[in-house]
This record gives structure tokens, sequence and C-alpha cells, in this order.
């Protein structure tokens, strides 16, 4: 369903993506892991589009990814993004949040579409909360509204960068639950994520990025249990065990 070959981008004079390859399957959940900066974010811009890339090709389902093509917008559609900070219209209601995608861009009636909202909304737990605005939602909330937004365009697969980091540790599980049901209803999922236990029980494969190449990829359980390259190792023991870093500096 994804596939991505030889991935480059540059910022100026800074290479972001140093040829990247990366192909996802429908239906499988792929982690991407590593130290900020590494290019993970990116990496999901690129692939709906948001971010124009400089070498290397990038389909999805067979579609080359280009900001210029006529499919771009259709392409778009079919990937369903979510973001660290929500991205949600504060002015608007939780509905007419969701609603506004299926509406305006896929031209379904305000009825189906609210009917399609109010599902989805029980389906993050959130029912009955059409007429509150985001603002009188916690984060974890508005968080689940954004993916509700998003599965409201029937995408065929979820893209989440670092969903749980602008969150208060106590509202992390909550999303993590609702990940976790899409997993297991087969959506495809790309997650950028600093979640280790999601990553090893929910997501098929990991990969390990740094300084913008993947160093290491596999089955979750073996990456993140048993890593190969020192730089994997290192990261890990830095997100795992934060505390033995500070008894090793005493």
């Amino acid at each position: 369903m994804i596939e991505v070959s030889n991935l480059q981008k540059s910022f100026g004079d800074h290479a972001v993506l140093k040829g990247v390859s990366l192909s996802v399957e429908p239906g499988e959940v792929v982690c991407l892991i590593g130290p900020s900066g590494s290019g993970k974010s990116t990496i999901l811009r690129c692939l709906n589009g948001l971010e124009s890339y400089d070498g290397g090709e990038v389909r999805i389902s067979g579609r080359l990814v280009d900001q210029s093509s006529k499919d771009i917008h259709s392409i778009r559609a079919s990937l369903g993004m979510v973001f660290q900070r929500f991205n949600l219209f504060n002015h608007r209601t939780v509905m007419q949040n969701i609603i506004e995608g299926p509406v305006y861009v896929k031209h379904e009636t305000v009825d189906q579409a609210r009917s399609r909202a109010a599902a989805l909304l029980d389906r993050v737990g959130l029912k009955g909360r059409e007429d509150a605005y985001p603002t009188e939602l916690s984060g974890g909330q508005q968080q689940r509204v954004a993916i509700a937004r998003a599965l409201a365009m029937q995408p065929d697969a979820m893209l989440f960068d670092e969903p749980t980091s602008a969150l208060d540790p106590e509202l992390v599980g909550d999303v993590l639950h609702v990940m976790r049901d899409l997993a297991e209803e087969g959506m495809t999922m790309v997650v950028v994520t600093h979640e280790m236990g999601f990553a090893r029980e929910v997501s098929d494969r990991v990969c390990f990025l740094y300084d913008g190449r993947i160093l290491e990829e596999g089955p979750s359980k073996q990456v993140l249990g048993h890593p190969e390259n020192p730089r994997t190792q290192d990261f890990l023991k830095r997100v795992l065990h934060p505390d033995a870093q500070g008894e090793d500096a005493s």
C-alpha cells in the first residue's frame, strides 16, 4: 500500500532524509522510532504530500505522490493524518470539526456525515460531546476527536505523528486504546511514537531512524527486545531506562 524508495529531503543545506526506503503492506502497523530530528515526522509529511521531497519516490497504492499531480488531493484523502497538536478548529464544535472533510472534500450530505461522525464519536468514547468546543475538552479527548475526524474520511491508511507526546501521562492510555482497536480491525498504520510499549505490543514492524536513515528494521519484539545496531541499543537504553543514565553519570 505504501512504497518509499530512496527518499531524500533537505531543508536548505541540512539533509533530513538521506535515502530512506520503506514498504508497508495493507493491514500492517509500522512504528517509526528514533531521537528527535532523525526524520520521522518528515517521512509522514512526504507520504501525504504535505512536504515535497528532493529525490527518490513515494507511492500510495501504486500512485506517485507528487504535489503537482492531479491525484494529490485524492491521495491525501486516502490517508488519515493525526498530528501531535490535534489541529482542531477551536471556533467549531466537535461535530463541525469532524464533518467538514466529508462534506466539503468528499461531497457527502450533511446528514450522512453527521451520522458517521456520531458513530465515530461513540467508537472513540466521546458519545454526547458533539456540541462541545475543543477548548472544553482535555488533550486526550481532543486527540480522540482528531482520530475520529481522520476516520470520517474513510481512509485506506492512518498516519500518526507522535499522537501522545503532547498529552499528560494520565491521558495517554485512552488514545492508545483507540489506536490498538484500529490495529486489531486491520487498519494500515504508520506511527511515529516514543511509546515503546505500544510499539512492542501493537506494531508488526519497527524502524529505528537516526540522522536521516533507517539503521535497523524488523519485527517489533526483535528490534525492541534484541536490537543489533549499537545506536538502536543506546537509544532504547535511554528511553526505557532513563534513571540508569543518571546513575551512570553519578
